[in-house]
């Protein structure tokens, strides 16, 4: 088993701010229990697996789900990628989870969309994403694992920072997806598809810093938790891809 995790007093420091206010009894401490919630999503575990030294395993369940209905893991990475400057470059592209057995189920329980569809590979969600030239993912967003890319990239373009240029692979050549790009002030580094009448040109040498958003993708997916859906509700799911890239990306170490 993987040696037990903790925050830094400068870790907490940085997302202390974002943390909802105490009212009635003072919480156990933030900063166990959060290094514990983030050791249970970066190892696979189920809850009740937690080592002895995050404190009972409820708690800390009990703080996951409460602060994810609560949006709390979303508004501290939006918050700390805010903080992230302008970029030079933005990627954009999206990667499929495999949803668990524990997780699949189709049928929509409750007043949430589940974020779960059926592809070639299975039942998965799908994960679209948003980084800059250093990598850090700045903008995300779950769909069901059939959402088109270009369906992913239209509900994220109001959230994309400022850029010179975006990079993207062919699977977003759409003329309205370049127009929003240039009425934005971005220019598109994406090839055109091929059955395309009129070719379109693109900055090779630009292109290839694309990996960078891959990497990004493959950083995330070391979490176990990330990697494979065993959260039932898309807002939990979600919280642990949040909590995720806020760890991996945009905490000082």
């Amino acid at each position: 088993m993987a040696e037990p995790f903790l925050l830094s007093e400068a870790q907490m420091r940085r997302i202390e701010p974002f943390f909802p206010l105490q009212r009635g009894l003072a919480r156990v401490d933030d900063r166990r229990v959060l290094s514990g919630i983030i050791y249970v999503i970066r190892n696979g575990l189920m809850w009740r697996d937690a080592p002895l030294a995050y404190g009972p395993h409820k708690t800390l369940y009990n703080r996951f789900v409460r602060w994810s209905r609560a949006g709390v893991f979303n508004r501290i990475f939006a918050g700390l990628a805010a903080e992230g400057g302008a970029p030079d470059q933005l990627m954009v592209d999206a990667t499929h989870l495999k949803a668990h057995r524990t997780a699949a189920s189709l049928r929509k329980k409750g007043l949430f969309p589940r974020r779960i569809g059926r592809t070639k590979g299975g039942l998965n969600s799908k994960l679209h994403a948003v980084c800059d030239e250093q990598g850090r993912p700045r903008v995300l967003l779950l769909t069901e694992g059939q959402v088109s890319d270009y369906k992913g990239a239209a509900t994220m373009l109001p959230a994309m920072p400022a850029a010179p240029v975006l990079i993207a692979d062919r699977g977003y050549d759409a003329d309205w997806f370049r127009q929003a790009l240039r009425d934005r002030g971005t220019r598109p580094c994406i090839p055109g598809r091929s059955g395309r009448s009129r070719p379109i040109r693109h900055g090779k040498q630009l292109y290839r810093a694309r990996h960078k958003i891959e990497i990004m993708f493959g950083r995330l997916k070391d979490w176990r938790r990330v990697a494979t859906r065993y959260d039932r509700c898309a807002h939990t799911f979600m919280s642990a891809i949040t909590l995720a890239a806020t760890v991996i990306f945009w905490l000082p170490r």
